[in-house]
């Protein structure tokens, strides 16, 4: 597939933040907005309080949400490049649909690892109305997410929250024997170990300041289960192509951000070996990040059609 250049079509962020626009929802955004060297607008994206206000402000002007928050020190998440993978997972289940976005709460999607933001879920009922379940493991993050359901009554009955009690599962002890979803959705921890992550942290921050203070201060937080897990996203996305074998016919189409590329070709040798029916790659691209996820269904293609048939004809 050829890779992107810039956000999906359908995607609202592109170009620069509208941060006039943005201030006049939310004004206490007007704080952290100074004009740059070049004259333009813009805030201290090294400065978590400002980060976390832009957010709010995002949120409240495209789409609706009046009220979002999350603890301090848990993951800031940015808007643009979540809303893309919400589009590119639209276009995944259009794909199988006719060519047709299938829209409304009967479109099932389980996050896996939702987090105190519990963003996916807010995007993706707000832009295509979908019916979301959300995974936790942290229970102060689900608390987190359930206020932030709570503050927003447009959401209740369309989201679910479920703690996942055992910290070695992903998909086993969250999908219910009777459950059938639609997509599944994960970004999965990024890193192998604590010091690969602190030490990421600290490039990304110098780079957004130009040096380091005594005191490290993440733009974005995140929380150790947030950033890394044993063996990074390679091991955790081999694990959720193994459990995935035991609900293969309760979900159509099981996906996971692979932020490297390299990771891709030991993550196909591992769904060759779970023996699915269909694989896919999708590309994403935000500035001059590239991104992808992959994508695989146990679903042949007599299946799918019965699944577009039933759920969503």
């Amino acid at each position: 597939m050829k890779k992107p250049t810039g956000l999906h079509a359908r995607n609202i962020h592109q170009g620069r933040y509208d941060l006039d626009k943005l201030k006049e929802v939310l004004p206490e955004l007007g704080n952290s907005i100074f004009q740059n060297e070049y004259g333009n607008q813009t805030i201290d994206f090294a400065d978590p309080t400002a980060v976390k206000l832009l957010n709010k402000a995002l949120l409240l002007l495209h789409y609706g949400i009046q009220s979002w928050d999350i603890p301090n020190g848990y993951l800031c998440p940015p808007i643009p490049g979540r809303a893309d993978y919400l589009h590119y997972l639209a276009d995944l289940i259009s794909q199988s649909n006719q060519g047709k976005l299938p829209a409304g709460e009967q479109i099932k999607v389980l996050d896996i690892g939702t987090g105190a933001n519990c963003i996916y879920p807010l995007l993706g009922n707000s832009i295509y109305n979908w019916g979301f379940v959300g995974s936790e493991i942290d229970p102060k993050a689900l608390d987190a997410a359930q206020k932030n359901l709570y503050s927003n009554p447009q959401f209740r009955g369309a989201i679910t929250l479920r703690i996942q009690e055992n910290p070695k599962a992903i998909l086993e002890g969250i999908i219910k024997s009777d459950d059938v979803f639609d997509l599944v959705c994960c970004n999965p921890p990024f890193h192998e170990s604590a010091a690969a992550a602190a030490a990421a942290s600290t490039r990304k921050v110098k780079n957004l300041q130009g040096k380091v203070g005594k005191k490290l201060t993440l733009n974005f937080g995140g929380q150790n289960n947030e950033l890394w897990c044993e063996g990074g996203e390679l091991a955790f996305i081999k694990k959720m192509i193994q459990e995935s074998i035991v609900f293969k016919y309760n979900c159509f189409w099981f996906t996971a951000i692979v932020s490297k590329e390299e990771h891709l070709k030991e993550l196909i040798l591992a769904l060759k070996k779970a023996r699915v029916a269909d694989r896919k790659i999708i590309e994403m691209a935000q500035g001059n990040k590239q991104s992808r996820f992959i994508a695989w269904t146990f679903l042949n293609p007599a299946r799918q059609e019965n699944w577009r048939k039933f759920r969503w004809a």
